[in-house]
């Protein structure tokens, strides 16, 4: 069983959309994401819905393999978009978590398509043999 997915978004990295607020009750400073990136998780979210997800998030190893496609040339930090995408699929409910229990493998590559920035990736089970360090 695997299942591949297309996100049709220019790919948005979690920690370099972070920006400082101050806690109006307490008047510290704290980071949060930005606005830009909350709405890119969530229409995220929305595009995984729509092309269907597993009846209950995955809990056994598996690796993924995934593509981002850029708008521009400009450097990005491939790690910091595997990452936001791992949160995503946490929060859509395509996997239980995203530790080395589950995600125990991973290939990502950056492109660059101007006319049609996206994510594509597949997620397949981890066929080598496998560890995991705690059951969920």
């Amino acid at each position: 069983m695997y299942y591949a997915y297309m996100i049709p978004l220019a790919p948005v990295g979690k920690k370099n959309s972070q920006q400082i607020l101050i806690n109006p009750k307490t008047k510290r400073p704290f980071i949060s994401q930005s606005a830009r990136y909350k709405k890119y998780a969530k229409d995220c979210v929305l595009y995984l819905q729509s092309q269907g997800l597993p009846k209950e998030p995955i809990t056994y190893p598996v690796h993924i393999d995934v593509r981002f496609w850029m708008p521009s040339k400009r450097r990005c930090d491939t790690v910091n978009l595997q990452e936001a995408l791992w949160d995503i699929l946490v929060d859509a409910g395509v996997l239980a978590d995203d530790n080395r229990d589950i995600i125990a493998s991973a290939q990502a590559m950056t492109f660059y398509d101007k006319d049609s920035p996206r994510t594509e990736f597949v997620i397949t089970p981890y066929e080598e043999e496998y560890e995991q360090w705690r059951s969920l």
